[in-house]
């Protein structure tokens, strides 16, 4: 009996010890190593960087304010710092509520309404949980601005626009052409990378704001951005940004990669045409977006048609909005190739969901591939940022010159004739010198030399000139 009872207790012990190790094994399993912050101009994301899976919850308490996040399978692998300045968010604490489920409590200014899920490995991170905090619109004061928690590209120099012919004023009703811009990626969304480090989503922000400062400038035209700053944006989030800003064109500003590092060149997109025929179905499948304003249709609600009739509305202002897609891309593509060189020499058609638009023209524009070295150099470089800027501004102009949406300013000097001529190309002959060409065409030679990016009055025979139209006007 005694050597039964000893073999007993040696089994208890050897199942203590293997439930022992088994826990410790599950405390070790996933670890909370870091977290990120971003403030974006409505609500503040939270990025928790894990070794493994998680299973999480997420709850709020009053009085005071603040917001739990139960972590299940994780421990705390180091400190969770973050700078909270500008946020929601006094202060962040967690504990162990037992060896293997983390509590995170973030306490709050105010009340917030959250929304959390989980994201798998990719090929810059890890799992991540992320926690958004809604800021609330019945309290919810004026943003401050985002500031950024990463260092950016310096912002380019602004060199005031010059002037040339003096446009009249507008009359009342007449509205600006509203471009919004898009700077891709943010937040913890980086996008490429080039080789030292330079990273996709500060490129194309510098170059988003200096295309807007441009756009700004030229009358009769106003330029809005999706994202002010380092946050992220959803895609289908940046397409609703431009619906609510009553855009009429969409701008989405990137930098790509490619495997070789040899590829080179920029493009310019426009959705294509298995893109489009897949996005009017999605809209006539969603009662929300069916019950939208479709503004390339005339501003016609979908909610009292019938499914063949809004389906007609539909894919006719998907085509016409895709029609112009192309139209203004050629355009900016035409330009963008006079100061870098091309991926393509015609505007590609992709499903890009950012283009995915019924009602806004749209186009993507990839300004260079920044895995090439020289092309990430140009890319960071002030003066070759706003002559891509510049390029693109040229090509809307050019596009909403001959096609101004009606009611606008740009569309009242169309039709009253108070622009003489638009952008035009000119061929230069033998002896001509940039003064005789500005002469003939009755704007100064500045003017010529800022809308072909030209360094000094040198030309080449059988160069192309761009001519600008009264268009290219500075705002009084």
């Amino acid at each position: 009996m005694m050597g039964l009872g000893m073999r007993f207790r040696a089994l208890v012990a050897a199942v203590g010890l293997l439930f022992l190790a088994v826990t410790v094994d599950a405390v070790a399993e996933t670890k909370v190593n870091s977290v990120r912050l971003w403030r974006a101009p409505d609500n503040t994301r939270l990025v928790f960087d894990l070794t493994g899976p998680v299973q999480h919850s997420v709850f709020t308490l009053t009085a005071p304010d603040r917001l739990v996040i139960d972590i299940n399978g994780a421990s705390l692998g180091a400190p969770l710092n973050v700078n909270t300045s500008n946020t929601p968010i006094t202060a962040m604490r967690s504990a162990q509520r037992t060896p293997t489920d983390l509590r995170v409590v973030i306490d709050l200014k105010k009340a917030v309404t959250p929304k959390s899920f989980t994201l798998a490995p990719n090929a810059q991170y890890g799992n991540r949980l992320v926690v958004d905090l809604f800021d609330n619109a019945a309290d919810a004061a004026p943003p401050p601005a985002p500031a950024p928690t990463v260092a950016t590209v310096p912002a380019v120099p602004v060199a005031p626009a010059e002037p040339s012919i003096k446009l009249p004023p507008a009359p009342a009703g007449k509205r600006d052409i509203i471009v919004v811009i898009d700077a891709g990626h943010g937040g913890e969304d980086p996008g490429a990378s080039g080789s030292r480090g330079q990273r996709e989503k500060d490129v194309v922000l510098a170059i988003a704001r200096e295309l807007q400062r441009q756009v700004n400038g030229m009358k009769g035209f106003r330029a809005e951005l999706t994202r002010t700053g380092d946050y992220f944006i959803p895609l289908r989030g940046r397409t609703e940004i431009a619906r609510k800003k009553g855009a009429d064109l969409f701008v989405s500003i990137h930098a790509d990669a490619a495997p070789s590092t040899a590829a080179f060149g920029a493009s310019v997109f426009a959705l294509s045409d298995r893109g489009a025929t897949s996005e009017t179905a999605r809209w006539l499948a969603d009662s929300e977006n069916r019950s939208d304003l479709i503004g390339g249709a005339g501003n016609v609600s979908l909610d009292d048609k019938d499914r063949m009739l809004a389906g007609v509305l539909l894919d006719l202002s998907m085509t016409a909005s895709l029609t112009s897609s192309l139209n203004v891309g050629q355009k900016v593509l035409s330009n963008i190739g006079r100061v870098t060189p091309l991926h393509k020499q015609r505007v590609e058609q992709a499903g890009f969901m950012v283009l995915k638009s019924p009602d806004i023209p749209s186009i993507l524009v990839e300004t260079g591939f920044i895995s090439n070295a020289n092309e990430a150099s140009k890319l960071t470089a002030a003066n070759h940022q706003q002559a891509l800027a510049r390029s693109i501004s040229s090509g809307v102009r050019q596009f909403f010159q001959q096609n101004p949406p009606p009611g606008t300013y740009i569309a009242w000097l169309r039709d009253s004739g108070k622009i003489a001529q638009g952008p035009r190309d000119h061929r230069v002959n033998p002896g001509e010198t940039l003064a005789m060409i500005a002469v003939r065409y009755q704007v100064s030679p500045a003017t010529l030399r800022n809308a072909n990016n030209l360094k000094s009055d040198e030309l080449k025979i059988g160069q192309t000139l761009t001519i600008p139209g009264t268009e290219l006007a500075a705002k009084e």
